[in-house]
């Protein structure tokens, strides 16, 4: 069996990681993959942005299965085109993939569906978006409508950074096209939680909950990154909460895109604000999440090539899912600088240290062999994830782990999973 998974990330490599312990022992391919992915996969020489490229290599090799990561490609149609050669991938097509590629179209469907989340204006016009500051107060939301790499979310606690957020997307295009519509929103005081659900278009299956940590520095504090770690399950979320996400969130969502004729299958993930008053949503996105993803994936058992195929065939209502009671924690090694400008092509020693850790994996997210070392070529460069009996013990390994990794400047937060902590206490 042949399975190709496009990207090149940290969620890549744990995706590639679980599929090569499936008993069908299938032949993997990563595009573009990095250092990890080529210890289980080949890694082709394709950005997973090249939608041409991968679709020559596609009708050339023929893939039982192809996997994509990234919303990029989902977002530019690559599961139609795979599907117009009659293969067979895992995740949204283009037009459901539109739940992600734009956020003022996952607010109309929210509405639509009646899934509680925050009230939002949408915006073109950054005078007028500057004048209707008034009616939300502060803090306020400013986010770019289209993909902007997690990083198009700001949250301004005065005047003068709102109306300096929304001239930077509308008028100086900070965020290039994504940024060229955007939303103000009413800012959510809580706290967050990422459901990540498999669909089949019609059924839904809840994956294990996990909790992101967005921003660069401690105590969440500083700009939003892509994820500087995530631990599941996440305690904010309690088992008597999930038939309430699943009943009131996802499957409305799920009935409100099929009512326009769109048909859901793949991951459908949900940013959740747990606030007094109940959960409302703040985003979905149309696949697996980074770095929860890296948390989920060691926790689940059995093979995982049957649930991605139900998905795909409108059976997973046929299948069960079997999840670790264990906890896992992830925690993110990022370059100097990030999520600035970084320097690229540092040596990265220490791995085999940190790997010798019992129940610890690394995942290689921007890095690269040359000359027989592993460098650096991203912003988020690993993600150490730990498995323990409880979450307190999986931290403390994570951290064992990631402290034997030595990368000139780098950074990672030394609070992941805190929060939680003190919650269980």
């Amino acid at each position: 069996m042949k399975i190709l998974v496009v990207g090149g990330g940290g969620r890549e490599h744990a995706l590639i990681w679980k599929l090569a312990q499936d008993s069908r022992q299938p032949q993997l391919f990563c595009a573009p993959g990095n250092a990890g992915t080529a210890e289980l996969a080949d890694n082709l020489p394709i950005n997973a942005e090249d939608i041409s490229g991968l679709i020559a290599w596609a009708r050339s090799n023929r893939p039982d299965l192809t996997v994509v990561g990234p919303e990029a490609p989902l977002c530019a149609g690559l599961v139609d085109e795979l599907s117009q050669l009659g293969l067979r991938a895992f995740g949204p097509n283009k037009a459901a993939a539109n739940i992600e590629g734009s956020k003022s179209f996952a607010k109309e469907v929210m509405l639509a569906a009646g899934v509680p989340t925050a009230h939002a204006e949408i915006f073109t016009d950054a005078t007028a978006a500057v004048a209707a500051l008034d009616s939300f107060g502060l803090p306020v939301v400013i986010k770019a409508s289209g993909l902007a790499a997690g990083k198009g979310v700001i949250i301004a606690t005065n005047r003068a950074d709102a109306e300096a957020a929304i001239r930077s997307m509308l008028l100086q295009n900070v965020f290039g096209n994504a940024g060229t519509e955007i939303l103000l929103e009413e800012f959510l005081d809580g706290e967050e939680a990422s459901i990540l659900a498999l669909v089949d278009g019609h059924n839904v299956a809840l994956l294990p909950t996990s909790q992101d940590h967005k921003r660069i520095f401690d105590n969440d504090t500083g700009p939003n990154t892509g994820g500087m770690g995530a631990y599941s399950p996440a305690p904010v979320v309690s088992d008597d909460m999930l038939p309430t996400i699943r009943d009131t969130i996802i499957l409305p969502v799920v009935a409100e895109l099929a009512k326009r004729g769109i048909t859901y299958k793949g991951v459908l993930y949900a940013g959740l604000m747990v606030t007094k008053t109940g959960i409302k949503v703040l985003e979905f996105n149309a696949r697996f999440g980074d770095p929860e993803t890296q948390a989920i994936m060691p926790r689940l058992e059995g093979d995982i090539i049957p649930v991605f195929e139900a998905c795909i065939n409108g059976t997973l209502n046929t299948v069960k899912l079997s999840v670790s009671p264990n906890p896992a924690v992830t925690v993110v090694l990022s370059a100097k600088g990030y999520p600035g400008s970084y320097e690229k092509g540092l040596p990265i020693n220490g791995l085999n240290d940190a790997a010798a850790f019992d129940n610890v994996t690394i995942f290689h997210s921007g890095t690269a062999r040359r000359d027989n070392r592993i460098i650096s070529v991203g912003g988020r460069v690993l993600a150490v994830s730990a498995s323990g009996p409880d979450l307190s013990t999986a931290v403390a390994d994570a951290y064992a782990a990631i402290a034997a990794i030595s990368l000139e400047g780098s950074h990672y937060r030394r609070d992941i999973a805190a929060r939680a902590i003190n919650r269980i206490k």
